[in-house]
């Protein structure tokens, strides 16, 4: 080693000498798995068995407990006349109203022993006398035994109450997995987002809006160094808000399983109880524990239930509910904090909501999740297809758009009737038509071949049908026509289904017009045949005053009264505020209502008149057919339509 090496291994060895001893570090703690501490009534009837025990090993163990060698009456006999006997003495036993003799007697080692005796109602005659001829004074005493009555007793009591503990205030108190001393505890489930069967975004389709604006909280929850370090802050919780069956929960889970952290799904209603103050408990638990795992996300479904709008002067259920609002309302944004924590809500009330749960810092952003257009509707079905068998033709984009209005939900209701409906016919892949059929019992229920209708009742269903039909084809702002029947499905004695190029966001007063006279071609089809009325037409006629109504008193499309709108009262009882216009506004709406849908009825009666051999002709091959598609009937009547120029694909 050369001089220089030498000093520089000095000069190291000094400062190791001169540096400050390092600072003990603190034992790490053992990780509990979740639920480790929840463990109120195992550990209340392991204190049960233990005292039980106790008791008993007492009982046993007590060295004041004599033992006896237990010996015939003549052995007893022969120590009293060999003068042996110590003592001796009578003793019932309460417990089996036995009797027996219990006494000393003496031994070589000259240590008395103990000794028992018991008494055999055929060799106790004359043990009495015998015992005062030779001046054996024999008292009788009282055995208590191991289980006195008092000890059974409450032996009774405690197994009635360990009973009654356990079947009714154990789960009167929701401990369900928790037991009675976890009321208080979330009801929470976890689902871990590194699963392999997690949810990702491509399991979700028709909500792409919906899905970019919650792509930042997976980025966030992946890389939150990118956010921090231009000083952002995520959203503390995010609302989804949208009809039943569009996507919500889905949606979340998807958040989470893109993320990979943990996952807690709890419902609003799962944090109220039967006492007072367990709501409160339940978010403070939920929130703790998203705490310990942080970065999470911590899903309310249905939020409407514990977060509506505070009143005052409520009852008593209702400050109930305050309470459980008001905690969540400090756990999302009070004086702690929960970095780290993402709250996402699902709810469809959203007008209920309190304000203070909606502001900034709390609910910081409503995505709407609404229900999915064509080409969402055509990825919905994509998905849940590909997990059956289908069959070469068929056609997922024409089921998209014979499915306009309806929820993923609902498509997925109608993928899986149709594997159910194939499998029945013992079919081997899903073909077109049995889609269509499920899409038909899904939207009207299921045929009734067998409901027992005469001839004339098919025949004027048949006329009606042929009537809605005709206008369809007819009538040049009508939606084109898709299928048209007359086997009865649930409440509807027949069919006639329209299906719609492409979704539409604005309609215009001469699809409504022509929407109103469509209406009118069942009731003036089955005039024609029967040269009366039925009651067939009543859903035509509601649907008819309805548009009109709308028409005059909401989309301002009326010439009577022009760019004007009504609002209607939403009135729940007659002392509500009266409608905001006068009476005689009202019977001039009344009127204008009643000359649109006069003027579209003339118009449909016409047009049936001068199709009056289309007419027949459609309704005699209903009679045959029962069930046609639009483009037979387009082909049967000479009546093919010109569809617009337009790929739906890009709507």
């Amino acid at each position: 080693m050369s001089e220089e090496q030498k000093e520089e291994h000095a000069r190291a060895s000094a400062e190791e000498r001169d540096a400050p001893p390092p600072a003990p570090t603190e034992p790490r703690r053992r990780a509990l798995p979740r639920g480790a501490a929840n463990t109120g009534p195992r550990s209340g009837w392991i204190v049960l068995a233990v005292i039980a025990a106790a008791f008993l090993a007492m009982r046993l163990m007590n060295p004041n407990r004599p033992e006896f060698n237990a010996i015939s009456q003549t052995e007893f006999r022969a120590l009293v006349e060999d003068g042996k006997l110590v003592k001796v003495k009578r003793v019932r036993a309460l417990d089996s109203g036995s009797t027996y003799l219990a006494g000393e007697m003496k031994t070589e080692s000259g240590k008395p022993a103990k000794f028992r005796v018991n008494l055999v109602p055929a060799e106790n005659e004359g043990l009495t006398e015998f015992l005062v001829d030779y001046g054996v004074n024999c008292p009788v005493e009282e055995d208590e035994p191991m289980f006195g009555p008092f000890m059974q007793q409450l032996l009774i009591f405690g197994v009635f109450a360990a009973l009654l503990w356990f079947f009714i205030y154990r789960r009167m108190m929701g401990g369900g997995a928790g037991g009675p001393f976890s009321f208080g505890k979330s009801k929470a489930r976890l689902m871990d987002g590194n699963k392999k069967d997690r949810v990702t975004f491509k399991d979700v389709a028709g909500v792409d809006e919906a899905k970019e604006d919650v792509a930042e909280i997976v980025e966030f929850l992946k890389e939150p160094k990118k956010f921090t370090k231009l000083g952002a802050r995520i959203p503390r919780g995010i609302l989804l808000v949208g009809p039943p069956g569009t996507g919500k929960t889905l949606l979340a889970k998807a958040i989470a399983g893109e993320a990979g952290v943990p996952f807690y799904s709890i419902s609003g209603s799962d944090f109220e109880e039967m006492f007072v103050g367990v709501g409160a408990s339940r978010v403070r638990d939920l929130f703790e524990q998203g705490k310990k795992s942080a970065p999470c996300i911590i899903f309310i479904d249905e939020i409407d239930s514990v977060g509506q709008k505070r009143n005052a002067g409520g009852m008593m259920s209702q400050r109930v509910a305050d309470q459980t609002l008001n905690a969540m309302l400090v756990e999302m944004d009070g004086f702690g904090t929960n970095d780290g924590v993402i709250v996402i809500a699902a709810t469809n009330r959203p007008d209920i909501l309190d304000p203070a749960l909606l502001r900034p810092g709390r609910f910081d952003r409503q995505v709407n999740v609404d229900l999915p257009t064509l080409k969402g509707r055509e990825a919905i079905l994509a998905i849940h297809a590909a997990k059956v068998k289908l069959a070469d033709d068929v056609d997922l984009e024409r089921l998209a758009r014979g499915t306009s209005g309806h929820s993923g939900a609902d498509l997925a209701n109608i993928i899986n009737e149709a594997a159910l409906l194939s499998a029945r016919k013992g079919l081997d892949a899903i073909p077109h038509a049995v889609l269509e059929e499920a899409r038909d019992k899904v939207f009207w229920g299921s045929e009734r071949k067998s409901a027992g209708y005469t001839r004339r009742e098919y025949e004027t269903t048949a006329w009606h049908e042929a009537g809605h039909a005709l206008l369809q084809l007819l009538l040049p702002n009508a939606d084109p026509l898709h299928k048209v029947s007359i086997i009865p499905r649930g409440r509807a004695l027949g069919v006639t289904m329209s299906l719609p190029e492409k979704d539409v966001l604005n309609r215009s007063k001469s699809y409504f017009l022509d929407a109103i006279t469509m209406c009118c071609g069942g009731r003036i089809g089955e005039e024609f045949l029967t040269k009366d009325v039925s009651t067939g037409a009543a859903q035509d006629i509601a649907y008819a005053t309805q548009m009109a109504r709308g028409m005059v008193c909401r989309f301002g499309m009326s010439d009577a009264f022009g760019f004007q709108a009504f609002i209607e009262p939403n009135a729940l009882s007659i002392s509500e505020a009266p409608p905001p216009y006068s009476q005689k506004t009202a019977e001039a709406i009344d009127q204008e209502v009643r000359r649109i849908i006069e003027t579209c009825y003339a118009r449909a009666t016409d047009l049936i008149k001068q199709n009056r051999d289309k007419l027949e002709l459609l309704a005699t091959t209903l009679l045959e057919k029962e069930t046609m598609d639009g483009r037979d009937v387009e082909k049967l009547l000479g009546l093919e339509r010109k569809h617009d120029d337009v790929d739906v694909r890009e709507v």
